[in-house]
């Protein structure tokens, strides 16, 4: 009939492209939500706690640590709402949180642009949650998206009254002080790549949340299947070469594990896999653009599932010497 009547035809494809368009921004903000009580429950909070995940299938013990921890313990009576925050993506997380003991609601929030991270209605559900938890997916658009908007200030008012903020790959990376916010190019660097040169496509943003217990940190995730020491080390250099600051740590996560930090800043590692914490306390021997990096005797504390690490006071002893050496290994970093 369409080819009979071209005009038709056009006046069809236009109508639903206008349909389209109105429809995408009707839920340019999508919110899926579980609930059990629709009244709003901001009673004191027992954080703030953050877990730090790395990827892959969650920890789930560690979310469930988390909201044990804001209501004051696993025998509390007291229930909280959990937001999930993502840009793009489905509510595949709220069966999962809503089935956890002490949750009262859980709403995903897809929020994809800075227009929708300043509307109220967003904000406020965020400002009643007990625990926001960022999703992955991509930490270039979360801070494009977030960055110095009110979204950023609600999760922040979260963490104020002590509550829990976590994620898991990206959504763990832009917890850091320092963060690798793979802007420069469309796919992340690896640790080939950053020890060669640990200036190209490599860039950083500053001053996006600044947790109290987090401050001269870099977050790593996906640590171990990636192979990524040498890129956290190239990370770490630059903090250091550039000014930003006189020492930087470096938390790395692996797949299906998750570094939880307690209100007194208080790490512990949980899930399947290792940790590593890597710190940089001295000036790069060479680290500039186009060079092979050079720094010698990073210290790396490998923390093993169960174990802790105390953010506030590094231990002085546990933790071996690593060095790179014209952009090479002086031996295995694992």
């Amino acid at each position: 009939m369409t080819r009979a009547f071209p005009g038709i035809a056009r006046f069809l494809k236009a109508a639903g492209a206008m349909l389209l368009r109105v429809f995408n921004r009707l839920t340019a903000y999508l919110t899926f939500d579980f609930e059990s009580n629709t009244t709003e429950i901001l009673t004191p909070l027992a954080g703030p706690v953050f877990n730090l995940g790395g990827g892959g299938p969650d920890v789930e013990a560690a979310i469930q640590w988390m909201i044990n921890q804001v209501r004051g313990g696993a025998n509390s009576t007291q229930k909280i709402n959990v937001v999930v925050l993502r840009t793009y993506g489905s509510d595949d997380y709220n069966r999962l949180i809503y089935e956890m003991k002490g949750v009262n609601s859980v709403a995903t929030l897809i929020v994809s642009n800075r227009q929708d991270a300043n509307r109220d209605d967003i904000v406020q559900k965020i400002r009643d949650a007990g625990v926001v938890f960022f999703a992955g997916g991509d930490q270039c658009q979360y801070i494009r998206s977030w960055k110095n908007t009110k979204l950023e200030a609600a999760v922040r008012s979260v963490y104020q009254r002590g509550g829990g903020i976590g994620g898991t790959s990206a959504g763990a990376m832009i917890l850091s002080d320092f963060i690798y916010d793979a802007c420069a190019c469309e796919d992340p660097i690896e640790t080939k790549d950053a020890l060669a040169d640990p200036y190209e496509n490599i860039t950083f943003t500053y001053n996006f949340f600044r947790w109290h217990h987090l401050q001269g940190t870099i977050v790593d995730t996906h640590f171990d299947s990636r192979k990524r020491m040498g890129r956290i080390m190239a990370f770490i250099a630059r903090q250091l070469q550039d000014g930003v600051a006189k020492s930087a740590l470096g938390i790395a996560v692996s797949e299906e594990t998750s570094v939880v930090v307690d209100k007194y800043g208080k790490a512990k590692v949980m899930g399947r896999n290792a940790a590593y914490f890597v710190l940089g306390d001295h000036p790069p021997e060479v680290c500039k653009p186009s060079t092979p990096l050079t720094y010698h005797d990073y210290k790396i504390w490998r923390v093993p599932s169960g174990d802790t690490f105390d953010l506030n006071n590094p231990p002085s002893r546990g933790y071996y010497f690593r060095s790179v050496k014209r952009g090479r290994f002086d031996y295995d970093p694992y």
